[in-house]
This record gives structure tokens, sequence and C-alpha cells, in this order.
């Protein structure tokens, strides 16, 4: 990496420039932007862990006579496919179209159209019906529509991502993106809450609406009105800062040129930024495959009750919604590389034991899981805060797609490992194999990455400390 100063994005309603002390935190900005991050709960917590995924790969959609034990096995085989297709498309989509929304300077439709697209699939996905003679053709249909939710879920992610510098300053970087993530997992919490009391609770909840899985399918129904509500607030709130005139436009296949001749110059010149991203391929989704197959698992392998991988769902989005608010003063006071490296030696560590430990049964599962979840918030939003450090003024969405190709919300390596580890084992709980050597690897690779001796915060500054000549 060049020798350079990071730049504070220009003054706006929004932005904020760099002063001597830091700015108040839960400005109306901020607050917008972090709605988005708790809506998204819709499709994180309900859609892709702790409910609809769960009911999918459960004896709810065994057809009379089969073996539970293999056909639950194939449906967490068919989910793990749909989401490596998912995250191959956002491979191939993300990048060159982060590159064309940072030309036209617009992140905000973007994130709009693909929020939109997101609540469609979670609305859909009240016409999966567990009906006899059509079971595996309902899980197809869920398993499809949560890949198409997942594919646009990540591109509106890259646009939302983008815009965490346009609210707030270097300083205080590590506390925002905390205080996102960590809305999340509150709101997660809230919306699981709403969902068991009314509906997936034993005998149906509050209103025992029970028959062809109603229950289920009425859930996803308030997701995807959660979703689409607190998806508002960003696109009125948050404003654009203004474009360069003599920003060149470009169009779609111009933006993948574009982007191959970045890569390169990126390879020559900021060669870390480059490794980094492999990493953090790797890792990141591990970390999402956690929470993925998290719940899955819960039910599988350890006999969860629905009500009781609700209760688990809730805990676990407590413990990590705590930790990873609080962990944003931790990522500012010492460094967003630190608490990435901890959270994932702890991580295969404490998954390691549940898969040597898992004939223990529900109580090891508990305290493990737990730990797990107290460190999978903190390392994804330190991850997303060191993006943001390194990324050039004007071309955040682009290195955002970036980002997002090498995949959140387990859009590639987890769901195949996952996956390949269930067919290599015969049986569920061997997908918990596949995830630790997901994220091993994703460890190893981010120990060698070796950044810029002046990337982080000066604790008396509001500004990026000059970064000297890159060690690679």
């Amino acid at each position: 990496m060049s020798c350079r100063r990071h730049t504070i994005p220009a003054v706006t309603d929004n932005a904020v420039a760099p002063t001597s002390a830091p700015e108040r935190l839960l400005r109306k900005p901020v607050v917008a932007w972090a709605a988005w991050d708790w809506g998204s709960s819709a499709f994180n917590a309900v859609a892709t862990t702790f409910v609809f995924t769960v009911w999918l790969t459960s004896d709810a959609f065994v057809e009379k006579g089969q073996d539970v034990t293999s056909t639950v096995a194939l449906h967490s085989e068919w989910l793990g496919t749909a989401m490596t297709i998912s995250g191959i498309c956002v491979a191939l989509l993300a990048p060159g179209l982060g590159a064309l929304a940072d030309s036209s300077g617009r992140r905000k439709p973007w994130l709009g159209w693909n929020s939109l697209v997101v609540g469609l699939a979670l609305a859909a996905m009240v016409l999966v019906r567990p009906t006899a003679g059509n079971m595996s053709h309902a899980v197809v249909l869920g398993v499809t529509l949560l890949a198409i939710g997942t594919v646009f879920y990540e591109l509106a992610s890259v646009a939302y991502n983008a815009l965490l510098l346009r609210i707030t300053t270097p300083h205080n970087l590590g506390r925002v993106s905390g205080l996102g993530w960590g809305s999340g997992y509150v709101g997660g919490i809230v919306l699981l809450l709403i969902l068991w009391v009314g509906f997936v609770s034993t005998n149906g909840g509050l209103f025992g609406i029970t028959a062809d899985g109603w229950n289920f399918r009425i859930a996803m129904l308030v997701a995807a009105v959660w979703f689409a509500v607190f998806a508002v607030p960003v696109l009125l709130a948050v404003k654009e800062g203004p474009v360069p005139a003599d920003r060149p436009r470009i169009n779609p296949l111009g933006a993948y040129a574009k982007l191959g001749r970045d890569i390169a110059h990126l390879w020559r010149t900021r060669r870390s930024m480059l490794w980094y991203l492999i990493a953090s391929a790797v890792y990141r989704d591990g970390l999402t495959g956690v929470f993925t197959f998290g719940a899955v698992l819960a039910k599988g392998t350890f006999g969860f009750s629905t009500t009781q991988v609700m209760m688990f769902a809730i805990a676990a989005n407590v413990v990590a919604g705590i930790f990873t608010i609080s962990a944003g003063r931790l990522d500012d006071r010492f460094g967003p590389r630190r608490l990435i490296l901890v959270s994932l030696i702890v991580l295969v560590i404490s998954a390691s034991a549940v898969f040597v430990f898992h004939a223990q049964g529900k109580a090891l599962f508990w305290v493990a899981a737990l730990v797990l979840a107290a460190c999978v918030g903190p390392a994804q939003s330190a991850s997303r805060g060191l993006l943001a450090r390194m990324a050039d003024e004007g071309r955040e969405a682009e290195f955002f797609g970036l980002y997002a190709t090498t995949g959140r919300a387990a859009t590639f390596l987890a769901p195949f490992a996952f996956t390949m580890a269930i067919r290599w084992g015969g049986v569920q709980y061997w997908g918990i194999l596949g995830i630790v050597v997901v994220l091993f690897v994703g460890l190893m690779l981010f120990v060698f990455v070796r950044f810029p001796k002046g990337l982080r915060i000066d604790g008396r500054k509001d500004v990026m400390m000059p970064a000297p000549a890159e060690r690679v």
C-alpha cells in the first residue's frame, strides 16, 4: 500500500468532519442506518437460521414410510447445495455491480430495490406447504426461495455497508459498525419472541394454528413485513455524498473491465487488501455457517424441540447482541485485527468441542453454542470495520462488492463444507466438522496477512494514522 492518509468523506448533512472529540454516537442517520440491520433479522434469524431452515430440515417434510435420519440428512444437503449456488451468484454479481454503483454515486436505489426482492422472497415462503406426496417439491421450493433471498440480501448489503463512512468518522467506526450488527441480533430477539409466542411454540402458539404448516408460513409473512418496515429509515435519513463531476460513468460490462484493472492494480500496490479479502472469504463463510446451520444441528442432532430451538435462538441472539455492541469499543481501542484473531481462535476451539463431544448431549451444545454466539458477531462487525478503514473514498461499494463476493450469509465455502462433511460421515453432526475446517483455514490465512503498520486508529485523534510503505 502506498503511503497515504485515510480520507474522510466530504461533509454533508450526515458525514461528520474530523474533530478532536468523537461525535455523538446515536445521531439520526446512525439510528436509521442501524434500523436496516435490525430489520435484517427477519432474513438472518428467521429465514436462514432458527425458523424456516429448521422447519425445512425437520421430520415435517418426511414422507410416511421414509427413514427420518437419511431424509433429514438429504434435505440438509439440498439446503447446503442451494446456498452454495447462491454464493456463486453473489461472487459473479457483487463486485461488478459495486463498481457500477460507485460510478453513479447512488447506493440507496440499489439498497432499496434489492431489499424489496428480499422482502418478496420472504413473503413467498408462505407457499411452502408440507403436503403428503409432495414433500420433496416443497423442500425444493423452500431452498430455492432461500437462495434467491440470499443473493439479493448480499447485494443489498454491499450498498448498505458502503454507507458506513457516510454516517461516522473512523474514530467511531468500530462502535457504529458494532451498533448496527448488534442491532441485528437484538431485532432478532424481539422478532423471534413475537413469532414464538404467536405462532411456532407448542400447539401453534397463542393463535393455535398448526394445520398445513400455517404457523410457520404465517411467521414468514410477519418476517416479510418486519423487514420491509425497518428497511425504509435508511433510505430516508441517510444522504449520499456529491458525485464528482469528473467521475467516469461506466456500463455493466465496463464495470467488470474496470474491476479487473483495479484488482491488478491492488496486486501491484496494495496486496494486503487482496490477501485480507481472500482470508475473510474463508473465515466469514465459517462465521455465517455457525448461525446458519447451528439451529439445524440443534434439532436434527441434539434432539431440540421446536420450542427449545426458539429458546436457544433467543439466548444466542441475546449473547451475540451484547458481545457485539460491547466489542465495538474494543475494536476502536485495540484494533479490529486483534479482535478478529481472538474471536476465531475461540470459535475453532468451541466448535471442535461440539463435534468431539457431541454424545454428551444438549448441555454441552448449550454451553459451546453460546460461546460461539459471543464470538461470531464481534468478528463479523470488526471485519466490516476493517475493510471500511482500508477502502478509498468514493470506491466503498466496489470494495464491499469484493467483500460480498468472498461471502457473507453462507455464500459458498461453509455450505459446501457442511454438505461434503455430511456425505463423508453419513450423519448430520459431521457437518460441524466442515464448519470447523472452514474457520481454521480462514484463521490461518488471516494470521499471515501483513497489514500496513499505520492501519489503526490513534486514540487521541479522529483520523487514520499515515500508512508507511506496505510490508508484503
